[in-house]
């Protein structure tokens, strides 16, 4: 079982230590939250929040993903990056094969790259990019990622895309994971389909156990029951080592653990300091045991 640390919404100076601290404590990678700008006016609602409420965003400081990625890798060795979830759909693909590649190739395949469709139809505004049919635009944006970061000549003639035969280099001498995210039932399929694995972005377990088993129902109807996956969840089981076994023996690969609820108005007040000790004391009495 591999563990991820999860820290969003915080003082933007706590990452690099954080990122130092969680590599040393045995974490396998960090995720990195992406968000773009917050309307001042939206009729928008957050869906994975039971009242869909989205003002907690306001006033938080984000880094720019891969920004943040690039500075993590310059001070770390070891620990994976997993952007979650990066705004794909609204973005110029071959702008993201671009940066993706870069940290990729800089950091030594440290990066696992999380994709997904914004919720906001305000960021699709903002960066020009129609909302209708933003599903369709983004399995296409998937090929052109996949191509276009193999450091081979590519080309693309889709609906939405054409691009002549191009080749980008330097390309990372491991082909980077495309993690997808995402609960409907489109995101569930393109993710078995196109993805080299799903990440979840949280809820009971009750939701996660049937997201789980419609996950296997689609490798079976797509021939795929044997297709190396990987599965990145949000559990409580994670918090223990029984439960996190039971997470294993369900063949999810990778927890994704936090300590604090990120989905609060105003500032992170919580010190730096306090940050670690949760992360030390987690892998202390979870990590080292279960992969003891």
């Amino acid at each position: 079982m591999r563990f991820t640390y999860a820290e969003a919404l915080t003082d933007p100076r706590f990452y690099i230590p954080l990122a130092q601290a969680a590599e040393n404590a045995g974490y396998h990678s960090i995720t990195l939250a992406d968000s773009l700008a917050y309307p001042k006016e939206s009729d928008s609602k957050y869906p994975y929040t039971d009242t869909g409420d989205r003002e907690f965003l306001e006033d938080k400081a984000f880094i720019e993903t891969f920004t943040l990625a690039a500075a993590m890798s310059s001070v770390t060795t070891k620990i994976r990056f997993l952007p979650f979830v990066l705004k794909l759909a609204v973005r110029p693909p071959a702008l993201v094969a671009k940066q993706a590649m870069s940290i990729a190739y800089l950091s030594d395949n440290r990066l696992g790259l999380g994709i997904g469709l914004s919720p906001w139809p305000e960021d699709f505004e903002l960066m020009g990019v129609p909302w209708a049919a933003r599903g369709k635009r983004m399995d296409e944006q998937i090929d052109i990622l996949r191509g276009l970061t193999s450091g081979e000549y590519f080309e693309y003639h889709g609906e939405f895309y054409d691009i002549a035969a191009t080749k980008m280099t330097p390309a990372p001498t491991e082909p980077i994971p495309l993690l997808i995210g995402g609960h409907s039932d489109a995101a569930l399929r393109r993710a078995v389909l196109k993805g080299d694995g799903w990440m979840h972005a949280g809820g009971d377990g009750e939701e996660l156990a049937r997201l789980l088993d419609r996950l296997d129902e689609i490798k079976k109807e797509e021939g795929l029951a044997d297709k190396p996956f990987e599965t990145h969840v949000i559990s409580y089981d994670a918090f223990t080592v029984d439960g996190a076994k039971r997470m294993e023996d369900r063949g999810v690969t990778d927890c994704i653990v936090g300590f604090r609820l990120p989905y609060i108005k105003g500032p992170d007040t919580e010190p730096l300091e306090k940050k670690v000790q949760h992360l030390e004391w987690f892998a202390e009495n979870v990590i080292d045991k279960v992969n003891g």
